[in-house]
Protein backbone atom coordinates (compact mmCIF):
# COMPACT_ATOMS: atom_id res chain seq x y z
CA UNK A 1 0.00 0.00 0.00
CA UNK A 2 1.26 3.49 -0.83
CA UNK A 3 0.94 5.86 1.81
CA UNK A 4 -1.15 8.82 1.21
CA UNK A 5 1.08 12.07 2.38
CA UNK A 6 -0.46 14.50 0.29
CA UNK A 7 -3.78 15.27 1.61
CA UNK A 8 -4.27 18.42 3.42
CA UNK A 9 -7.20 17.90 5.75
CA UNK A 10 -7.64 21.31 6.68
CA UNK A 11 -8.41 21.90 2.63
CA UNK A 12 -10.46 18.35 3.12
CA UNK A 13 -12.65 19.80 6.26
CA UNK A 14 -12.85 22.89 4.86
CA UNK A 15 -14.79 21.87 1.43
CA UNK A 16 -16.79 18.96 2.73
CA UNK A 17 -17.45 19.15 6.53
CA UNK A 18 -20.62 20.56 6.38
CA UNK A 19 -21.58 18.34 3.44
CA UNK A 20 -21.28 15.66 5.43
CA UNK A 21 -23.21 16.32 8.06
CA UNK A 22 -26.26 17.46 5.95
CA UNK A 23 -25.90 13.82 5.02
CA UNK A 24 -25.86 12.46 8.59
CA UNK A 25 -28.34 14.73 9.08
CA UNK A 26 -31.08 13.42 5.75
CA UNK A 27 -29.58 9.68 6.87
CA UNK A 28 -31.36 10.17 10.27
CA UNK A 29 -28.11 10.58 12.56
CA UNK A 30 -29.49 12.13 15.74
CA UNK A 31 -25.44 14.09 16.16
CA UNK A 32 -24.80 14.23 12.82
CA UNK A 33 -21.90 16.60 13.91
CA UNK A 34 -19.94 14.00 15.34
CA UNK A 35 -21.10 11.56 13.16
CA UNK A 36 -18.96 14.34 10.47
CA UNK A 37 -16.39 14.75 12.98
CA UNK A 38 -15.83 10.84 13.73
CA UNK A 39 -15.62 10.19 9.86
CA UNK A 40 -12.38 12.43 9.83
CA UNK A 41 -11.27 11.15 13.00
CA UNK A 42 -11.17 7.56 11.28
CA UNK A 43 -9.70 9.15 7.78
CA UNK A 44 -6.74 10.18 9.82
CA UNK A 45 -6.25 7.01 11.66
CA UNK A 46 -6.00 5.20 8.42
CA UNK A 47 -4.71 7.65 5.85
CA UNK A 48 -1.64 5.47 5.27
CA UNK A 49 -4.10 2.65 4.17
CA UNK A 50 -5.49 4.66 1.65
CA UNK A 51 -4.02 3.64 -1.30
CA UNK A 52 -5.33 6.49 -3.42
CA UNK A 53 -5.13 9.69 -2.14
CA UNK A 54 -8.46 10.66 -4.02
CA UNK A 55 -10.52 8.08 -2.46
CA UNK A 56 -10.17 10.40 0.93
CA UNK A 57 -13.66 11.42 -0.23
CA UNK A 58 -15.46 8.75 -0.89
CA UNK A 59 -13.93 6.92 2.30
CA UNK A 60 -15.71 9.80 4.18
CA UNK A 61 -19.03 9.48 2.77
CA UNK A 62 -18.46 5.91 3.15
CA UNK A 63 -17.99 6.20 6.82
CA UNK A 64 -20.90 8.87 7.19
CA UNK A 65 -23.76 6.70 5.82
CA UNK A 66 -21.90 3.56 7.82
CA UNK A 67 -21.93 5.56 11.71
CA UNK A 68 -25.29 6.92 10.38
CA UNK A 69 -26.82 3.18 9.89
CA UNK A 70 -24.96 2.39 13.38
CA UNK A 71 -26.65 4.91 15.57
CA UNK A 72 -29.87 4.60 13.98
CA UNK A 73 -30.22 1.08 15.33
CA UNK A 74 -28.93 1.67 18.29
CA UNK A 75 -31.17 4.49 18.94
CA UNK A 76 -33.91 2.38 17.73
CA UNK A 77 -32.70 -0.14 20.52
CA UNK A 78 -32.54 1.97 23.06
CA UNK A 79 -35.79 3.70 22.47
CA UNK A 80 -37.07 0.24 22.62
CA UNK A 81 -35.51 -1.00 25.70
CA UNK A 82 -36.67 2.47 27.64
CA UNK A 83 -40.31 1.50 26.29
CA UNK A 84 -40.23 -1.65 27.83
CA UNK A 85 -39.08 -0.60 31.07
CA UNK A 86 -41.71 2.89 31.30
CA UNK A 87 -44.33 0.45 29.68
CA UNK A 88 -45.29 2.47 27.12
CA UNK A 89 -44.76 2.52 23.19
CA UNK A 90 -41.97 4.65 22.21
CA UNK A 91 -42.62 8.41 20.65
CA UNK A 92 -41.18 9.71 17.87
CA UNK A 93 -39.77 13.70 18.78
CA UNK A 94 -39.03 15.97 16.30
CA UNK A 95 -35.03 17.52 15.45
CA UNK A 96 -33.72 20.56 15.18
CA UNK A 97 -33.11 19.64 11.42
CA UNK A 98 -37.28 18.91 10.75
CA UNK A 99 -38.15 21.63 12.91
CA UNK A 100 -36.24 24.53 10.04
CA UNK A 101 -38.32 23.19 7.36
CA UNK A 102 -41.38 25.28 8.01
CA UNK A 103 -42.96 23.91 4.58
CA UNK A 104 -45.86 21.28 4.58
CA UNK A 105 -45.09 19.94 1.31
CA UNK A 106 -41.16 19.84 2.34
CA UNK A 107 -41.85 17.86 5.77
CA UNK A 108 -44.39 15.48 3.65
CA UNK A 109 -41.23 14.67 1.63
CA UNK A 110 -39.02 14.45 4.52
CA UNK A 111 -41.31 12.24 6.06
CA UNK A 112 -42.18 9.72 3.14
CA UNK A 113 -38.23 9.80 2.67
CA UNK A 114 -37.55 8.32 5.96
CA UNK A 115 -40.70 5.67 5.53
CA UNK A 116 -38.75 4.43 2.77
CA UNK A 117 -36.37 1.28 3.36
CA UNK A 118 -33.18 2.08 4.51
CA UNK A 119 -30.57 1.07 1.54
CA UNK A 120 -33.27 3.68 -0.35
CA UNK A 121 -33.14 6.21 1.59
CA UNK A 122 -29.31 6.57 1.35
CA UNK A 123 -29.19 6.15 -2.26
CA UNK A 124 -31.72 9.16 -2.81
CA UNK A 125 -30.51 11.18 0.03
CA UNK A 126 -26.59 10.22 -2.05
CA UNK A 127 -27.55 10.27 -5.67
CA UNK A 128 -30.21 13.10 -5.32
CA UNK A 129 -29.54 15.38 -2.47
CA UNK A 130 -25.96 15.07 -2.54
CA UNK A 131 -26.02 14.90 -6.56
CA UNK A 132 -23.09 12.37 -6.68
CA UNK A 133 -22.78 9.78 -9.13
CA UNK A 134 -24.19 6.32 -9.30
CA UNK A 135 -20.56 5.16 -9.14
CA UNK A 136 -19.48 7.38 -6.48
CA UNK A 137 -23.09 6.50 -4.59
CA UNK A 138 -22.33 2.69 -5.12
CA UNK A 139 -18.83 3.08 -3.92
CA UNK A 140 -19.95 4.98 -0.81
CA UNK A 141 -22.64 2.43 -0.09
CA UNK A 142 -20.27 -0.52 -1.22
CA UNK A 143 -22.67 -1.88 -3.71
CA UNK A 144 -22.77 -2.45 -7.70
CA UNK A 145 -24.11 0.65 -9.88
CA UNK A 146 -26.79 -1.42 -10.97
CA UNK A 147 -27.94 -1.69 -7.46
CA UNK A 148 -28.13 1.67 -6.95
CA UNK A 149 -30.06 2.06 -10.10
CA UNK A 150 -32.45 -0.49 -8.88
CA UNK A 151 -33.24 1.18 -5.70
CA UNK A 152 -32.46 4.46 -6.50
CA UNK A 153 -36.03 3.74 -9.47
CA UNK A 154 -37.99 2.09 -6.72
CA UNK A 155 -37.41 4.56 -4.49
CA UNK A 156 -38.55 7.28 -6.77
CA UNK A 157 -41.58 5.05 -7.81
CA UNK A 158 -42.53 4.71 -3.93
CA UNK A 159 -42.46 8.65 -2.98
CA UNK A 160 -44.43 9.37 -6.09
CA UNK A 161 -47.69 6.61 -4.89
CA UNK A 162 -46.83 8.11 -1.17
CA UNK A 163 -47.32 11.44 -2.02
CA UNK A 164 -50.00 11.17 -4.70
CA UNK A 165 -52.15 9.18 -2.11
CA UNK A 166 -51.44 12.86 -0.06
CA UNK A 167 -53.39 14.82 -2.58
Amino acid sequence: MVPVQEVSYDELFEAHFWGLVRLAALLGADDPEDVAQDAFVRLHRRRRLLRDPDSALAYLRSTVCNASRSRLRHLRMARRRHAQMAGAAPTASGTPESAAVDREDVRELLRAVDGLPRRQREVLVLRYWLDLSERETADALGIAPGTVKAHASRAVAALGEQLKEKV
